[in-house]
């Protein structure tokens, strides 16, 4: 269903969370809804405006008619443009700084005068930027609260609250992060079978009961039944379960996934230039892909927000050499916390004819690269999406937030996983690395990986569960 061009356009605003895993998730959803004859207005904080200036060209947030790009300031400090905000300070400023620029900007494209823009009718706001929910109510608008996490990772924020009124978190002091208490099993969660703790997302660790990072994701999971609806970009077969249990929580409930599936069917050539990444693509990578054999190389990124110390650093990329694979391997700028990310003269000697390193690539043409064997990766959802999608299968080092979640169902419920401890070691790596690129396991998970690819892929096509849900979206909620 393509709405007639020529009628008053319905105007879409897409809010993104300020990180890169959801800008990109919002971004897709948003080409997706444009496709459908909507005027999308995109809203992205100052300081990532200026990130996508800088990584993709002056002139890459001009746009087109219809599908424009604004900025609103988060209210925090300056910081270096190569780096990730702090995710505490953007929840932080989720919550108290950003309603009222919100609302201007919303004001401002509804004076059509100046905005030569159709008068806004409808929000779709990321989950995880409530103010959204305000300014939607404040205009009687309808709003489509989009979950860029798994839909397993959200029932667990869903669960803070009662986490927390059973007395299971804040944790009584640091020793129960490793005395065996996080190993406890949970078993009254809808939906989720055999949870213990530390498989649910990571923000219950703490030891303090006013945790901003812990009391933010509980009030965004709180307020989601708020929203005209909630989508999660996921695909009904992978997670079956969580979905039956969340369904009768909310209004109504869409999952439209993966996302980059859905939008192969319907490339339009004139927005395949609007990209978002926030660091610059080195597409070098790929011609050294080419080189190699098919299934042959390991592809290693950890995501935008992942950090690592010096040792772990070490201790990665010693594994990956001794494995003896070649690999891919991406080490942002800020990755190291606190340092520059140095690895040592006898790593850069042995890996030098094996390794491609960059600080950025265009990841769903290395996942879909014939000679990618295998992923290591931070589990988060946008990257295990991306993987599925691929029929890549993944070794999981799970860094904070929804990434122990998505771990955990990636290894022991979808079988195209393999975890790595936290307390990384080069002989588990280089064990791991060898298992999953020629080991008996390693086969089963690549047998495996390609038969969720081709369910991601029926989920997507024309008739697809997800392609249904996003018609379903915007006739029952976004023109309502």
């Amino acid at each position: 269903m393509i709405l007639n061009i020529l009628a008053d356009k319905p105007h879409a605003v897409c809010f993104p969370s300020p990180a890169q895993g959801h800008i990109k998730s919002m971004i897709k959803l948003a080409k997706l809804l444009h496709y459908k004859g909507f005027h999308i207005t995109f809203v992205n904080t100052e300081f990532n405006h200026r990130r996508l200036l800088k990584s993709r060209g002056p002139d890459a947030m001009n746009g087109f008619p219809d599908f424009r790009f604004e900025s609103i300031p988060d209210g925090l400090p300056p910081s270096n443009e190569n780096e990730t905000q702090d995710v505490a300070a953007l929840c932080e400023a989720a919550m108290k700084n950003l309603l009222a620029p919100f609302n201007e900007l919303l004001d401002k494209l509804n004076d059509s005068a100046s905005s030569n823009a159709p008068p806004v009718t409808c929000i779709v706001s990321d989950g995880f930027m409530p103010v959204a929910i305000d300014a939607a109510e404040m205009r009687r608008i309808p709003i489509a609260l989009f979950f860029t996490v798994s839909a397993c990772s959200f029932m667990g924020f869903k669960q803070f609250q009662a986490l927390q009124e059973k007395g299971l978190t804040p944790l009584k002091d640091e020793s129960f992060l490793t005395n065996g208490y996080l190993d406890k099993v949970v078993d009254w969660i809808p939906g989720m079978r055999d949870i213990r703790l530390r498989d649910l997302p990571s923000f219950i660790r703490t030891t303090d009961p006013d945790d901003i990072l812990f009391k933010f994701c509980a009030e965004c999971a709180g307020r989601a039944s708020e929203g005209s609806a909630v989508i999660f970009h996921t695909f009904d077969v992978l997670e079956q379960e969580v979905l039956n249990a969340l369904y009768p929580m909310f209004p109504r409930v869409y999952t439209i996934g993966p996302l980059q599936l859905l939008l192969n069917q319907k490339q339009e050539a004139n927005l395949s230039s609007v990209g978002c990444n926030l660091w610059k693509e080195e597409v070098e990578c790929l011609h050294w892909l080419d080189s190699h054999k098919p299934r042959s190389v390991i592809y290693v990124n950890f995501g935008s927000i992942t950090t690592v110390t010096k040792e772990q650093l070490v201790e990665f990329g010693m594994g990956l050499a001794e494995s003896g694979h070649p690999f891919l391997w991406i080490i942002r700028p800020d990755m190291v916390a606190g340092d520059s990310a140095i690895l040592p003269p006898e790593f850069t000697e042995e890996t030098k004819e094996m390794s491609f390193i960059c600080s950025w690539c265009p990841q769903e043409e290395v996942l879909n690269h014939p000679s990618i064997g295998g992923f290591l990766t931070h589990s988060g959802w946008g990257s295990t999406m991306e993987s599925i999608s691929s029929g890549v299968p993944m070794l999981c080092w799970p860094f904070l937030a929804d990434q122990q979640t998505n771990c955990r169902y990636t290894c022991s419920e979808w079988g195209i996983g393999m975890e790595i401890e936290s307390n990384v070691k080069r002989e588990n790596v280089k064990k791991l690395v060898t298992e999953l690129m020629e080991g008996e396991k390693g086969e089963k998970m690549k047998k495996k990986a390609m038969e969720w690819r081709k369910l991601a892929e029926e989920a997507s096509g024309p008739t697809g569960s997800s392609s249904m849900n996003l018609d379903k979206l915007v006739t029952e909620v976004l023109l309502s």
